[in-house]
């Protein structure tokens, strides 16, 4: 395997593909589903809901006296940190490892978030789970990679530093 070969073009096909299921299953949702309405998946656990967040993850921030400053806020910093990535994914593209798969999801999570802020002024939220009587947050697919992402991130900063590169020639 040539270890200088770019990884690049693979990790942004990640935050593409995520980017795009992300687009698409939020556009089904505004297309399908009335805003505050919901479908049944599994009774009393899963339903496909229309909410619109306002805020940052689990609605921080919604109920704001400036919710304008909020948007550009958020906004602001998830470019940022997507631009951030972008750079530590280039600088780490030789290897195709689970922290470059792990920035991957969260560049494609972020940038689809960031897209609604821009286009919407708020993000489209439309998986809810309820576990007995907890009811979390609805969330969404950008949302998704980005807290797997994260997760698969601290997961790599628990294995030892001579874990294997993950992908192939």
């Amino acid at each position: 395997m040539n270890a200088s070969k770019s990884r690049l073009p693979w990790l942004l096909l990640i935050s593409l593909a995520i980017i795009v299921l992300d687009r698409a299953s939020k556009e089904w949702v505004r297309v399908h589903i009335a805003v505050g309405h919901a479908i049944v998946i599994i009774p009393r656990f899963f339903r496909i809901t229309h909410v619109f967040n306002e805020g940052a993850a689990f609605s921080l921030f919604a109920d704001t006296a400036t919710p304008q400053r909020v948007r550009w806020a958020l906004v602001a910093f998830s470019l940022a940190a997507s631009l951030v990535i972008l750079v530590v994914l280039v600088r780490l593209s030789h290897r195709f490892t689970l922290t470059t798969l792990s920035l991957a999801m969260i560049l494609g999570g972020a940038l689809g978030n960031a897209w609604d802020r821009l286009r919407y002024a708020s993000v489209i939220d439309f998986i809810e789970i309820h576990i007995f009587r907890y009811h979390w947050p609805d969330f969404n697919l950008a949302d998704s990679a980005i807290v797997v992402g994260a997760c698969l991130l601290f997961l790599d900063t628990l294995l030892p530093d001579h874990a294997p590169d993950l992908g192939t020639d």
